[in-house]
């Protein structure tokens, strides 16, 4: 019997067995709500599927054997430039996304996510957002012209109806 070390995320899943996963499964999630000391949100302009070409709030998936401490950790610093404690985020609710599409734009099937939303209070000089793999570019936002502009994603809407 092996032994799992809870807490450490196990490898990535090569790319086909990740999408038998979303094929078959939900995914769990963590959105990341961030505001600055205007009010304003951050927003992420996506360059991948599920929500490509659409605003969108940073996050991402939480992996097999994670904690959600770790997941938080870690996602926080690659989606923000800076690794921060589950601790420092409020904690927002459970939403549930369902996309039409899938990472690999394949027909056939969609993407379920789980979401655990959190919100955090950052400014933009507290981070180093990062560009290139999930976001080609970022925009601060209020609540208002979140709701009002159909480029934000209706599931990065939600957070703030």
């Amino acid at each position: 019997m092996a032994v799992v070390n809870k807490g450490v995320a196990s490898s990535p899943l090569a790319f086909a067995d990740f999408l038998q996963v979303v094929e078959r499964a939900p995914l769990i999630s963590i959105d990341l709500v961030v505001q600055n000391s205007r009010g304003q949100a951050l927003l992420g302009w996506r360059t991948n599927q599920p929500a490509c070409d659409h605003w969108f709030v940073p996050g991402g998936r939480v992996l097999k054997n994670e904690t959600l401490d770790a997941a938080f950790l870690r996602l926080s610093q690659a989606e923000l430039g800076v690794a921060l404690p589950r601790s420092q985020g409020q904690w927002l609710g459970v939403y549930e996304h369902f996309y039409d599409s899938n990472a690999g734009r394949l027909d056939g099937f969609g993407t379920h996510y789980v979401v655990l939303a959190y919100t955090l209070q950052l400014d933009e000089s507290d981070m180093a957002l990062p560009l290139g793999e999930q976001h080609s570019q970022y925009r601060w936002a209020s609540k208002a012209e979140i709701i009002q502009d159909a480029s934000v994603h209706l599931h990065s809407r939600a957070y703030f109806e």
